[in-house]
This record gives C-alpha cells, sequence and structure tokens, in this order.
C-alpha cells in the first residue's frame, strides 16, 4: 500500500509545509500537512495512526494530542468527518473506524452482548441478572430461548441470578482477574511500593491499568472520569485529604471483590 498524501491542487484543505504536529520525530521537511480545526498540522498518516490507537483503546471521541499553550495538550475534540477527510481513510479504514464507533458509543448507553445462538446484539435491561432472553431466538424457535451473560452459553439452572449460571467455568473473568493479578509500584508517588496492577473504575467499572508512571490519578477511557487508583476516590474527592504524589491517607484500598455497575446518565 503506498504512503498517503495530500493532493497540492486540493483547494478544500488548508495545506502547509511545516512539521507534524502529532509526530515527535517530524521536521520542515518540506511535505505537505494539513491544518486541522484546531491549528494544528497533521499528515494523513500520523492522523490515521493516532486515531486508530485511540480507538484500541476504546476511545471513539478524538481529541487532539498536540501541545498547546505552555505545555498543555490541546484536547480539541475532532469531528469523525473532519478525521475521516484528512486522514483519507481507505474504504477498509473507514468501515472499521465506523463498526468500532457505533459499537463504542452504544456501549455508552446500555448494556450489549452478543447472542450466542444468533450473534445478535441484545441489551440487558436488568443489570442485576446475568439470565437474559434473546427475543430473535424466541422467535425463530417458537420456545424461550435463554443465555448467561457472563459466559454466553446457553442459560443452565435455575434463573433469575446475579452471580453465575450452572455451566461449568462460568465465572466473572473481571473479578478474577481483579482478584489475582499480580502487584506494582508507583515510583513517583511517595510510599507506594504495593498496589493490584489492575482495577476496576469505580464509577462505570471498566478494568484499567496504571502505567506507572506520573501521580496516582488515572482518567477512565470510558466514563471519562478521574479517579485515584489506590484509594479509588474520584481526584476531587482524594485531593481533599491527600497530594497526587503522595500515598492516600486511608493507604491503599486492598483488592476489589466487586465491580461496580454502570448507571448511565
Amino acid at each position: 500500500m503506498s504512503e498517503k498524501k495530500y493532493n497540492p491542487r486540493d483547494t478544500t484543505l488548508e495545506l502547509v509545509s511545516r512539521k507534524d504536529d502529532l509526530d515527535p520525530f517530524s521536521s520542515e521537511d518540506g511535505d505537505l500537512r494539513a491544518v486541522m480545526s484546531c491549528g494544528h498540522a497533521v499528515s494523513p498518516e500520523s492522523l490515521t495512526l493516532w486515531c486508530r490507537s485511540q480507538l484500541d483503546q476504546g476511545i471513539y471521541k478524538f481529541k487532539c494530542p498536540a501541545v498547546g499553550e505552555g505545555t498543555k495538550p490541546c484536547n480539541k475534540l475532532w469531528s469523525y468527518e473532519e478525521v475521516r477527510r484528512l486522514a483519507d481513510l481507505s474504504v477498509s479504514e473507514m468501515s472499521y473506524f465506523e463498526e468500532n464507533m457505533a459499537r463504542l458509543a452504544a456501549a455508552d448507553f446500555c448494556d450489549i452482548q452478543l447472542c450466542p445462538q444468533c450473534n445478535t446484539n441484545m441489551e440487558r435491561k436488568d443489570l442485576s441478572n446475568l439470565c437474559v432472553e434473546c427475543t430473535i431466538c424466541t422467535a425463530d424457535k417458537k420456545t424461550k430461548y435463554y443465555f448467561c451473560w457472563q459466559c454466553r452459553r446457553k442459560w443452565k439452572g435455575r434463573g433469575p441470578r446475579s452471580d453465575r449460571c450452572d455451566n461449568d467455568g462460568c465465572a466473572n473473568k473481571d473479578l478474577e482477574l481483579l482478584q489475582m493479578c499480580p502487584t506494582i509500584s508507583l515510583p513517583a508517588v511517595e510510599g507506594v511500593t504495593s498496589c493490584p496492577s489492575v482495577r476496576a473504575c469505580p464509577t462505570c467499572g471498566m478494568r484499567v491499568e496504571h502505567n506507572q508512571q506520573h501521580c496516582k490519578n488515572i482518567h477512565c477511557p470510558r466514563c471519562q472520569v478521574t479517579f485515584c487508583y489506590l484509594c479509588l476516590k474520584l481526584k476531587r474527592d482524594c485531593n481533599q485529604t491527600s497530594s497526587p504524589y503522595k500515598i492516600c491517607l486511608g493507604g491503599v484500598v486492598p483488592r476489589q471483590t466487586s465491580i461496580p455497575v454502570w448507571v448511565r446518565k
């Protein structure tokens, strides 16, 4: 596949000959870059790679990571239409982006899982019940069809239940990981030598990991809430009794034994 390049005769784009603001190793080499709505210059390759990396992390709202005023990131929100145009996305890339963006956007507002029988996206309305009816399979088979939200197999045993069905091996894998994951240290945070390497976001329950750099606070890519990785309080609450680079007043919260259910607003 040939390298993406802008057409110098394309008058619909503002093209400049300056360094790529998304590529720290770029220089003013004469290649044309397009100016985004935020004012930063990008190449189609760097824009594609950045947005693809965000999408693969579960982030479907693309913000400019380039340095703005001082040392703060720009954080200007780009529309998908702008990204699609200036990243010069191919048909296959557009398909990948749009399918994953739709899936992630839907997950923001409802609990969705594929039915193991027909592969239809099903919404779970009762978040405390793992026994879910697939209305498509029920209509096709003329009999009720239920599957387990947790192990994604045909439901076995009594219901409703919130812990597991009677299928062998049915277990909450995320919860098992929270309880079995190794520990890490946070070198930048004074006094923290042992902390679970995986946490569940206290707001939405998404599994997150600390990169062991910078302060103890972490930003959840799904619910966009910033919380303390050590005490699991919201950043604003933790900061009332501690600083970002010091251990919390109550120390490190032990491994989580449950995963919060995200009440979407």
